[in-house]
């Protein structure tokens, strides 16, 4: 067998459920996820390397996941194949994005004339489960699917301040900020300090710290109880008006919707 690298025998050391945690099951799904936009097809080395394994690991989950159909094996290349949707599609089938959020962002896109998602948080991202765009408009970022920093996005924000106070202090004990723009807030104390405004005003805003030349505003969405479960979120080109105008056009649409939403929500 070969010998685990530094960082994965200490991840495994740390790992709480012990010998019930499957490595193949989760090594599997990191190779998966290393495909995407700059990378739609890796070699075994290309592989290896992303994921920190030893190439016979790699080998042998490259060659199991092309087995089940995840993947296609083209000469050296590895590369997804349309299968991998039906991950995807167990989710979405299973919550509310498809059958609410996502009809709730298109009319709203349409509607407005700008873009509207939905996103629900994943360790310290905010990951869009709904998201419409007007035809109008080119996107070249992805939509389902996109991920964000929680810490610096509006929507990431609004997910992490709806978080129990003990969830949210672990969460800014682990986290790490790093700059993405020059105007990314990575100090905790100001970070904690704005999850808190956020939590009492029932919104968060952010301008250009997740990406230069974008502002964004988001509300909860809360499941019957009062857990936030979701965010709902738009946003606007800088050049597009103020901080204060994308409030003011956007904020008491955005909680009329959420209201409608929540009544949805289990």
């Amino acid at each position: 067998m070969p010998r685990l690298k530094p960082q994965a025998a200490a991840k495994r050391a740390a790992n709480p459920l012990g010998r019930d945690f499957s490595e193949a099951l989760s090594r599997g799904l990191e190779i998966l996820t290393t495909f995407g936009p700059t990378a739609s097809a890796l070699t075994l080395s290309d592989v290896a390397r992303r994921v920190d394994l030893p190439r016979a690991t790699a080998r042998r989950s490259l060659l199991t996941l092309t087995q089940l159909g995840y993947l296609r094996e083209e000469g050296r290349l590895f590369s997804l194949t349309p299968r991998v949707l039906e991950l995807a599609a167990a989710y979405l089938s299973a919550s509310p994005a498809a059958v609410i959020f996502q009809p709730c962002c298109e009319r709203l896109a349409a509607e407005c004339g700008d873009t509207f998602s939905v996103a629900a948080l994943d360790g310290e991202h905010a990951v869009m489960v709904a998201y419409a765009t007007p035809r109008r408009m080119y996107m070249e970022a992805p939509g389902v699917g996109l991920r964000l920093p929680a810490f610096c996005s509006a929507v990431g924000r609004v997910l992490l301040a709806g978080l129990p106070d003990a969830e949210r202090d672990q969460f800014l004990k682990r986290l790490r900020p790093k700059a993405i723009t020059a105007r990314t807030v990575t100090n905790k104390t100001t970070l904690r300090s704005i999850l808190d405004r956020v939590a009492a005003d029932g919104f968060g805003m952010a301008e250009e710290e997740a990406e230069l030349g974008f502002r964004s505003l988001a509300v909860p969405l809360r499941r019957a109880g009062g857990a936030v479960a979701y965010a709902l979120n738009t946003g606007m080109r800088v050049d597009g008006g103020s901080l204060e105008s994308l409030q003011a056009k956007y904020l008491p649409r955005l909680l009329e919707e959420a209201e409608r939403l929540n009544a949805q929500l289990i």
